[in-house]
């Protein structure tokens, strides 16, 4: 994408009323509004709210508002290009329960009260496969921590990637620490009992892993 197509969206996002881009001095000055009234300020509701992090351009979190009115939805990304096809979209269609958040992913306790949360979606993360870039793989240890404490108790977290690498990693690390895993499987489409909201949303890149054969797989946990 050229930059003068990049200056334009990140323009847009600006005007956008889906789309929330918070300014350093609102997260380490703990003076960031929506901090625990992201349902009664944003959404103008009390549903029960749900992130998807690293949301690209934001297929995942509209389809997964389209599929479910009664919840709402945040897609988090700190690419503002990305995820102004997303916000877009969700605009054009009049969705609601949608909206987006440039930020990054480990500023989650800075920007969600406690137990405001009630799912989170992982969608095909970068596995971070090298031992030196563990730190940015979004189910270490600590990335853990953020979500536990913005989840509300028995909170869900869902983790759908094509890396057998990323499924493993994580099924050990949570083995490890005594979560609750309430669903795991390396093929859920070779699955008739796979979760809905798993095998019938599909983003484009996702439909090119599944036309070359390469198995999707999906885990879902709960902190105890």
């Amino acid at each position: 994408m050229g930059s003068k197509n990049k200056l334009k969206r990140f323009r847009e996002n600006e005007t956008f009323e889906n789309v929330i881009q918070p300014t350093r001095e609102e997260v380490f000055e703990n003076t960031f509004d929506l901090k625990g009234n992201w349902g009664k300020q944003f959404f103008k509701n009390d549903h029960p709210i749900v992130l998807e992090l690293g949301c690209g351009k934001g297929e995942y979190t509209v389809s997964l508002a389209r599929t479910y009115p009664e919840k709402n939805f945040l897609g988090i990304d700190i690419k503002g290009a990305r995820l102004w096809r997303g916000a877009k979209t969700a605009l054009e269609e009049g969705l609601h329960n949608v909206g987006f958040l440039r930020t990054q992913i480990e500023l989650l306790p800075y920007l969600f009260a406690e137990n405001e949360v009630s799912e989170i979606w992982i969608t095909f993360p970068d596995p971070q496969i090298k031992y030196k870039r563990t730190k940015h793989r979004l189910t270490n240890p600590e990335f853990l921590e953020k979500y536990e404490h913005v989840l509300i108790p028995g909170g869900t977290v869902h983790l759908k990637t094509d890396s057998e690498f990323m499924h493993g990693y994580t099924l050990g690390l949570l083995q490890g620490k005594g979560y609750e895993i309430d669903y795991a499987h390396h093929d859920v489409y070779g699955n008739p009992h796979s979760p809905k909201a798993v095998t019938s949303i599909q983003t484009f890149y996702e439909q090119q892993y599944l036309e070359t054969d390469k198995k999707i797989t999906y885990l879902r946990f709960r902190f105890k």
